[in-house]
């Protein structure tokens, strides 16, 4: 293996403006789904989560948690198995029904009054409900505040430009002695563009470091034999924990 990939230590890429002008439409996500350009779901959950999970809930009942951009994650339904109230926004409509017939959850529809043309699907039992529709919209449904986020596929995907506004987003929305789980990688930005795209330590110290206590809890080579057609020789995954000031 090369050695470059072998070390946890290796340096974070200084130029964090490399990727600053790359933009995704929502229009090209939804083509994603539609195209099944979508190897960044896991069907077995996230094994970091897992590990951590105590961690994130540190034995509390009845959390809200929040899934921003959260695709089919499976997870969402391991939240609710455990008794809390799982929210979540994704672009995809595809992406949605997929989450609940795999998951064999029936589930309702229906339009979301502010946002014309967007709808929520909410699971029978009532503990899931996922919004259809831009997450810089959801402001406007008065969704209230969380007590658990977890931003994995979320803010490494957003466009670079629009990140500032997706953490007033997220800051808008935690509730008081929150934990908010968030995964990113690190790469060399010059030979990939993204998505997912880089954010560095001093990247989330920009967007959150006002409000939030930052630690990362782990960093793990993520490498696949699918990232060397990115351009790069080396990915880690990032797993920070952040918490109320």
């Amino acid at each position: 293996m090369d050695g470059t990939r072998t070390s946890l230590d290796i340096e974070e890429y200084p130029n964090i403006e490399v990727q600053k002008n790359q933009v995704l439409t929502l229009e090209e996500w939804q083509d994603k789904w539609v195209n099944r350009k979508t190897a960044f779901h896991q069907e077995q959950g996230h094994q970091l989560l897992k590990k951590h999970l105590d961690t994130f809930l540190k034995g509390e009942s009845g959390l809200r948690v929040f899934f921003p951009l959260c695709g089919k994650a499976v997870e969402m339904k391991w939240f609710a198995d455990r008794g809390h109230s799982v929210i979540g926004v994704e672009i995809s409509e595809l992406g949605i029904r997929e989450f609940f017939t795999e998951q064999n959850l029936s589930y309702s529809e229906e339009p979301i009054t502010e946002i014309p043309g967007a709808k929520v699907f909410k699971s029978s039992s009532g503990n899931i409900s996922l919004y259809c529709c831009s997450i810089f919209d959801l402001p406007r449904t008065n969704i209230g505040k969380f007590d658990r986020i977890w931003d994995r596929g979320a803010l490494v995907a957003i466009n670079p430009g629009d990140r500032k506004c997706y953490a007033d987003i997220m800051s808008s929305l935690l509730g008081k002695k929150f934990q908010y789980l968030l995964c990113v990688l690190s790469y060399d930005p010059t030979k990939h563009p993204g998505p997912p795209f880089y954010v560095p330590r001093a990247e989330i110290e920009r967007l959150f470091g006002k409000i939030c206590n930052i630690h990362c809890l782990e960093k793990v080579d993520a490498f696949e034999e699918r990232h060397k057609s990115w351009g790069i020789d080396y990915l880690f995954e990032k797993l920070y924990l952040l918490t109320e000031k």
